[in-house]
C-alpha cells in the first residue's frame, strides 16, 4: 500500500502530465482536418450548386433518352442524393467497433480516407464522364466516411488527451465540422464555383483533406488506451504517452488504465446488444440516446432551411443572402472556438443547459415572429436575431459536447458499442429530420419549430434531472458516478472492492 509521499509523488506526476504538448495539438488538428472538416463540407456543399446539378442530371437523361425528366423523377433523383449522404452516414456508424477493435483508432482514421479520396474522384469526374449516378455512389461513400469520422475522430482525441485537456479537444472535431460547413458555403458563392463549370470541382474538393491526412496522421501515436488494454502492449503504450506527454515518467497513467483494464476485464468484448442488457450501463446509453437524438432533432437543420427565407422576408436581396447565411456560419465556427475555451471553465453539464435553453428561447420566440411578420414591420427582424441565436445556443453546447460525453461516460471496453449506438441515433435521427421536415413545413408552417421547442425543453430537463458533471474526471472516477445511479455494486460484481480505491490510483 503506498505511503502520503507516494501519493504526493504521483499526484505531481498527474499533474505534469496535463500539459498541451505539439504532439497533442498537431496529432488532433490532422485528425480533425483531415475527418471532421469533410463531414462539415459535405453536409453543406452540395446545396450552393443544386440547380446546376438538377440541370446536369436532367441533360445527362435527355443525352442517353432523348426526352427530358419529369418533375417528379428529378425531385425524387435529388432527394435519393441529399438522403444518401445521412444514409452512409448510418452505415459508417455501423461499422465503427469492428474497425476499431481490430485496426485501432488512428488505423481506422487512415482506412476511411478510402471513403473520401475515391467518391471525391467520382464526383470531380461526374460531368466528364456524363453519369450523376457516379455522384449518388460518392454520396453513400462521403457519407459512410463521415459516420466513421464522426465517432472515431471523438474517441481517438479523448483517450489521446490529458483529462484537464480532454473538454477542450473534444470540442474540436466539432469546430472543424463548422469550418468544412463555412468553407464549403465560401466556395459555393456562384462567383467562385457555384457554377456550371465548377460544381464538379467543388465536390471534388473533400479529397484533399483525407489525402494530407494519409500523408501525415501515420507520424503520430496510436491511442495508447487501445495499445495497451486491446492491444496489450505496454512497452508501445509507454511510448506513445511519452511522445504525448513529453514526460519520460509515464508510470502513474499507465497505472491509471490498468486500473481501468481490470475494472473492466471480467466483461470482455461488450457488443451492441450485450451493451443494452448490462445494467452497470443503463444511464450512459439512456443518456447518449437522449443527447444524440435531442441534438439532431432539436431543430438545427430546420434553422438553417428557413434561414434564406427569413433573410429574404427582412429584405435581404436575393443576391446577397448567400453572404448572409455564409456569414451565419462564420458565426458557429467563432462560438464553437468560444465554447473550446470555456468548456473545461464552465463544464460539459453547464453548456448543454444553456445551450438547449437559448436553443427553446429562440424556437418559441421565432415562432411567434414567423406567424406575425406579416402584421408587424419589423418583426423579421426578430427573426433573424432568433435565427443568430439560435446558431450560438447550438454551437455552445448541443452540437460540441453530445460525441465528447461519449467517450468520458464510457469506458474502453464498452466504448465502441457505444460510439455505434449514438452514431446510429445521430444518423437516423439526422435523416429523419431531413425526410420529415418538408411535410412538416407545409402542414405546420411558422408553428413548425414548437415542435423543436419541446424537443429541446425535454432534453434540458433530462440533462437537468440526470447528466453529471464530467469536467476534470478521470474515466474511473465518472463511472463510479454512474455506479451509484445505476445502482450496482461495482462493474462488475467480482470486483466490487475497486470501488473502494482511489479514483486516479491503485492498490498494488
Amino acid at each position: 500500500m503506498r505511503d502520503m509521499s507516494d501519493d504526493e509523488s504521483t499526484g505531481d506526476t498527474v499533474s505534469a502530465l496535463g500539459r498541451l504538448t505539439p504532439v497533442i495539438v498537431l496529432a488532433t488538428l490532422i485528425a480533425a482536418f483531415g475527418s471532421s472538416f469533410q463531414y462539415g463540407y459535405n453536409v453543406a456543399t452540395i446545396n450552393s450548386p443544386s440547380e446546376f446539378m438538377k440541370d446536369f442530371y436532367n441533360y445527362t437523361y435527355y443525352d442517353r433518352v432523348g426526352e427530358y425528366m419529369n418533375e417528379f423523377y428529378l425531385t425524387l433523383l435529388w432527394s435519393v442524393t441529399v438522403s444518401m449522404f445521412p444514409f452512409g452516414g448510418f452505415l459508417g456508424s455501423l461499422m465503427v467497433g469492428r474497425l476499431v477493435n481490430n485496426l485501432g483508432r488512428k488505423g481506422t482514421l487512415l482506412f476511411n480516407n478510402i471513403f473520401s479520396i475515391v467518391p471525391a474522384l467520382l464526383m470531380g469526374f461526374s460531368d466528364l464522364a456524363k453519369s450523376f449516378e457516379m455522384i449518388i455512389a460518392a454520396r453513400v461513400l462521403v457519407g459512410i466516411c463521415a459516420g466513421l469520422s464522426s465517432n472515431v475522430v471523438p474517441m481517438y482525441l479523448g483517450e489521446l488527451a490529458p483529462k484537464n485537456w480532454r473538454g477542450a479537444l473534444g470540442v474540436v472535431p466539432q469546430l472543424f465540422i463548422t469550418i468544412g460547413i463555412l468553407v464549403a458555403q465560401i466556395f459555393g458563392l456562384r462567383s467562385l464555383l457555384a457554377n456550371e463549370e465548377g460544381w464538379p470541382i467543388l465536390l471534388g474538393l473533400t479529397g484533399i483533406p483525407a489525402v494530407l491526412q494519409l500523408l501525415f496522421l501515420p507520424f503520430f501515436p496510436e491511442s495508447p488506451r487501445y495499445l495497451l488494454i486491446q492491444k496489450k502492449d505496454e512497452e508501445a503504450a509507454k511510448r506513445a504517452l511519452r511522445r504525448l506527454r513529453g514526460w519520460h515518467d509515464v508510470d502513474a497513467e499507465i497505472e491509471e488504465i490498468l486500473e481501468e483494464d481490470r475494472a473492466e476485464k471480467a466483461a470482455g468484448f461488450i457488443s451492441v446488444l450485450k451493451l443494452f442488457k448490462m445494467r452497470s450501463l443503463r444511464w450512459q446509453v439512456i443518456s447518449i440516446i437522449v443527447l444524440m437524438a435531442g441534438q439532431q432533432l432539436s431543430g438545427v437543420n430546420a434553422i438553417y432551411y428557413y434561414a434564406d427565407q427569413i433573410y429574404l422576408s427582412a429584405g435581404v436581396k436575393e443576391d446577397d443572402v448567400q453572404y448572409v447565411t455564409a456569414g451565419t456560419g462564420a458565426v458557429n465556427v467563432l462560438i464553437t472556438v468560444c465554447a473550446i475555451f470555456v468548456v473545461e471553465l464552465m463544464g460539459r453539464r453547464f453548456l448543454l443547459l444553456l445551450g438547449f435553453s437559448v436553443c427553446f428561447t429562440a424556437c418559441c420566440v421565432l415562432t411567434g415572429a414567423l406567424a406575425m411578420q406579416d402584421v408587424i414591420s419589423w418583426m423579421p427582424y426578430v427573426s433573424i436575431a432568433c435565427v443568430i441565436s439560435y446558431v450560438i445556443g447550438h454551437a455552445l453546447g448541443p452540437s460540441p459536447i453530445p460525441a465528447l460525453l461519449v467517450t468520458e461516460i464510457f469506458l474502453q471496453s464498452s466504448r465502441p458499442a457505444a460510439y455505434m449506438v449514438a452514431g446510429t441515433v445521430h444518423w437516423l435521427s439526422n435523416f429523419t429530420v431531413g425526410l420529415v421536415f418538408p411535410f412538416i413545413q407545409v402542414g405546420l408552417g411558422a408553428y413548425s419549430f414548437v415542435i423543436f421547442a419541446v424537443i429541446c425543453f425535454l432534453t434540458t430537463v433530462y440533462i437537468f434531472l440526470i447528466i453529471p458533471e464530467t469536467k476534470s474526471k478521470t474515466f474511473i472516477e465518472i463511472n463510479q458516478i454512474f455506479i451509484k445511479m445505476n445502482k450496482v455494486p461495482g462493474v462488475h460484481p467480482e470486483k466490487e472492492e475497486l470501488k473502494e480505491f482511489p479514483p486516479s490510483t491503485a492498490r498494488q
